[in-house]
């Protein structure tokens, strides 16, 4: 507190971006800042790095503290917002965990639906088996009803949210309110992984609904004959 010194300065104006930089930041005149802090005029207490290539950050940033060493500080964008990064990843796992919620909702549906058609169709199960078709085969036929089924479902909804994340990127159809936000709109941002990882749901979780009939279906005795 000793190397600081007092000086009057006039407010120009305010601002309000968000609450985390609201309360951290406040922007005034260099030399001002410089005067105060008795800094010289090629000193600073950080520098901001923009690099053409955001993939490369990281290995720019393992160079930039090899280079300084220990006593600077090395942080990218991630480590600099690491809350506001972390809340929204726990964001997008929440609503992985009720996509789950709603698949095994759906996968008792389907289990239903399954027996259903198994109960249907007995006498082409029937007719199948007086054709020489083994347990395995009425197995498998029940088993990839049910995954194309989920796999039409899944298709068909992983295709309508890549349109709405496109017209979300492009549009900004869903606004954010308040007004304290660095953008006015939901963020939303595309990645591989996601689409993988939510198919992968899928088809696990129709593979077990479909299991359960197809089970029963291989294992029943069916008869051509009419009583």
């Amino acid at each position: 507190m000793e190397d600081i010194s007092s000086d009057t300065i006039h407010t120009a104006g305010s601002f309000m971006i968000q609450q985390d930089f609201d309360n951290k930041y406040a922007i005034t005149d260099l030399r001002f800042l410089q005067n105060a802090m008795k800094l010289n005029a090629n000193d600073y207490s950080g520098v901001e790095i923009a690099v053409n290539n955001p993939d490369e950050a990281d290995k720019v940033g393992q160079e930039l503290a090899t280079l300084f060493g220990k006593g600077f500080k090395i942080q990218n964008r991630y480590q600099q917002n690491q809350s506001l990064y972390a809340i929204m990843n726990l964001e997008r796992w929440i609503f992985y965990a009720v996509l789950c919620i709603i698949l095994v909702v759906a996968a008792f549906n389907m289990v239903g639906a399954l027996t259903m058609l198994v109960l249907e169709k007995r006498k082409d199960i029937s007719v199948l088996n007086a054709l020489g078709a083994n347990r395995n085969l009425v197995l498998k036929i029940f088993l990839s009803e049910g995954l194309l089924l989920a796999g039409i479902g899944g298709g068909i909804g992983m295709l309508i949210a890549l349109v709405v994340v496109l017209l979300q990127q492009q549009f900004h159809l869903v606004p954010l309110e308040g007004g304290s936000f660095l953008i006015d709109y939901f963020p939303v941002e595309l990645r591989i992984i996601d689409f993988i990882l939510v198919a992968t749901t899928v088809l696990v979780v129709s593979f077990l609904a479909s299991w359960i009939p197809a089970i029963k279906a291989s294992r029943q005795q069916f008869s051509l004959r009419s009583e």
